[in-house]
């Protein structure tokens, strides 16, 4: 008789019936284990959370007042004989596969990762595991990201440029995790750094966590003539909005692993784009899955079909599991809205 499995999917979202706790819930629960603070992932409303303590300060600034139980990475703890422990994705800070092991079997539920280098966050680690639940946001072999030193080389060079022409730089990127990486990465000599109100909380909790960022400033706080050297960072979002005239001539890119698309630059009438990612590429989903020896692999969200195939031509058993976990830039438009209402002083 085949051995019941130790994670399930459920209304409520990925549950553990032997431990009866859930894995990123979208519905309420009583206790949920957290894999990191983007709004798909992390939802308001459980009676209790759990996850990696590098995650307190954003899933706090994310989440407000919350019932939170924090472990450090690679600590298990039990629950109802469960053996739970978290370890680092490398997806954005906080980031945490979920190990669970009940009676010699051991299952992996892995949120989102990515094993890119990134200094705001822990590397992704390896898990050996029975079986593997994966994201597949990228799942397809034609997302493959480039070095992201020399994307921050090319940020770099399009906003020196646009300062010695006196044009701001306007570049949208998710609020939590692809800005602060941004920030990170960039050369901040080049001129100010201004930021929308969506995302000087998160640089806040992010420098509360120890993350050493450049300094930022709101555009409230910053003279309209020192914008026009300057580099601001907005959520997707802030496109179109009124909170954009402020910046008079102004040059706009966009950070995301879907630049790699011809025409998604075009679509969203942009100058430029930037490819970088906070997610697995198709090479890295592919090593990841391969490094944690599953034999069982369950896809949940992104390029399903596509990934399911892959793995099951290579002799593995693979399936999915249908979840409400989405992109980030929804994520993003709902926070930066609720953040910094349209006709709101960006202060508020």
């Amino acid at each position: 008789m085949t051995d019941p499995a130790l994670i399930v999917a459920r209304p409520q979202g990925l549950y553990c019936p032997a431990g009866d706790f859930y894995i990123d819930p979208w519905r309420n629960v009583d206790r949920a284990v957290i894999t990191h603070a983007h709004g798909d992932h992390a939802r308001p409303g459980h009676a209790s959370y759990l996850a990696a303590a590098s995650a307190e300060h954003v899933l706090r600034t994310r989440l407000g007042q919350i019932s939170l139980q924090t472990v450090e990475y690679g600590d298990p703890i039990e629950i109802n004989g469960v053996r739970v422990s978290l370890h680092p994705a490398g997806h954005v800070l906080g980031s945490s596969q979920v190990r669970v092991e009940k009676g010699g079997r051991v299952w992996v539920a892995s949120g989102d990762y990515k094993l890119n280098p990134d200094s705001t966050c822990v590397p992704f680690e390896p898990v050996r595991c029975d079986a593997f639940i994966t994201e597949s946001t990228f799942g397809l072999p034609i997302y493959r990201w480039d070095d992201s030193q020399q994307v921050f080389a090319d940020i770099n060079t399009w906003w020196s440029a646009n300062a010695d022409s006196g044009r701001a730089s306007v570049l949208f990127c998710y609020a939590f995790g692809k800005a602060q990486r941004i920030l990170s990465g960039v050369d901040a000599s080049i001129g100010r750094i201004v930021v929308h109100g969506a995302v000087e909380p998160l640089n806040r909790a992010y420098r509360a966590s120890g993350v050493a960022l450049p300094p930022t400033q709101l555009v409230s706080e910053t003279d309209k003539a020192d914008l026009s050297r300057a580099l601001i960072l907005a959520p997707p979002s802030a496109q179109g909005s009124p909170w954009m005239r402020r910046f008079g001539d102004y040059s706009d890119a966009f950070a995301s692993g879907w630049m790699r698309l011809r025409g998604t630059r075009r679509r969203r009438s942009l100058d430029r784009g930037f490819v970088l990612s906070d997610h697995a590429d198709w090479p890295g989903l592919i090593k990841g899955i391969g490094a944690t020896g599953a034999q069982q692999v369950i896809v949940t969200h992104g390029q399903i079909p596509v990934l399911v195939r892959w793995l099951t031509e290579q002799g593995l058993d693979a399936s999915a599991f249908e979840t409400e976990y989405g992109d980030e830039e929804a994520d993003d438009a709902a926070v930066g809205d609720a953040a910094v209402p349209e006709s709101a002083p960006e202060s508020a």
